[in-house]
């Protein structure tokens, strides 16, 4: 019995092992939680098969002990019946038959006894065996809770671990763009553009002076032929 107190201590020793051992090289959390989820679930298997050997022992003690108590109740009757048969001789006059039957009355009370005795040893070491099977059970039912508990922690902490992955991926691409202040950036290529189009409206003031200037020549060199017709003119009266 003392070694199947313990079966359940030394399974959960090994499975914090295995877990501690985890933690220490904690290189990919998700694989690590996953691995330690296998590994329980690894446990409680051993731990389920120590349990059904407890129980099914139990069960065994359970029928012997039956087994037992139908046998003193049997050889109890057939005493019984012997030393009712052993009066009844007697009473006839056959007193070594009597004797005889006598004889095998005791020797069904001794039977009997025995029996008796074996129950009696037997009662208290399987109220201990179903005790125990009791406790092994809980522990059982105990190591299930904490599995689906585990497998809820794992959820949360892969969920936090990616919202944490995603939240440095972000700020890692603000700083290489300098999100923090764009104006900056967007100030100086609206310079540029300033720039540029200033350019474009001072050629196109220069090309229209220069039009102007042209038709300016030509109103010009108009007024100066007109000049020279009517001076033609006046010298000819």
């Amino acid at each position: 019995m003392a070694e199947k107190q313990t079966i359940l201590g030394r399974i959960t020793n090994m499975a914090k092992a295995n877990i501690n051992a985890l933690l220490d090289r904690a290189e990919d959390p998700e694989k690590m939680l996953d691995q330690m989820i296998r590994d329980y679930t690894n446990s409680i298997r051993e731990a389920e098969s120590a349990v059904a050997q407890t129980v099914g022992n139990v069960r065994l003690a359970e029928k012997d002990l039956e087994e037992d108590r139908a046998a003193a109740t049997q050889w109890g009757d057939k005493a019984a019946l012997a030393s009712k048969k052993a009066e009844e001789a007697r009473q006839s006059g056959d007193t070594a038959e009597a004797e005889r039957l006598d004889n095998l009355a005791r020797l069904a009370l001794g039977k009997q006894i025995d029996f008796e005795q074996q129950v009696k040893a037997q009662e208290p070491l399987l109220v201990s065996q179903k005790e125990m099977a009791e406790q092994l059970k809980a522990g059982l039912a105990g190591m299930k809770t904490k599995l689906e508990d585990l497998k809820v922690k794992r959820d949360q902490l892969v969920a936090r671990q990616k919202t944490a992955q995603a939240q440095n991926q972000v700020q890692e691409t603000a700083a290489k763009f300098n999100l923090a202040d764009p104006t900056s950036e967007l100030n100086r290529f609206e310079e540029k553009i300033r720039k540029q189009e200033a350019l474009a409206a001072g050629r196109a003031e220069l090309a229209s002076e220069s039009l102007e200037n042209q038709f300016a020549e030509l109103e010009k060199s108009g007024s100066s032929a007109e000049i020279e017709a009517r001076l033609a003119a006046l010298k000819n009266k």
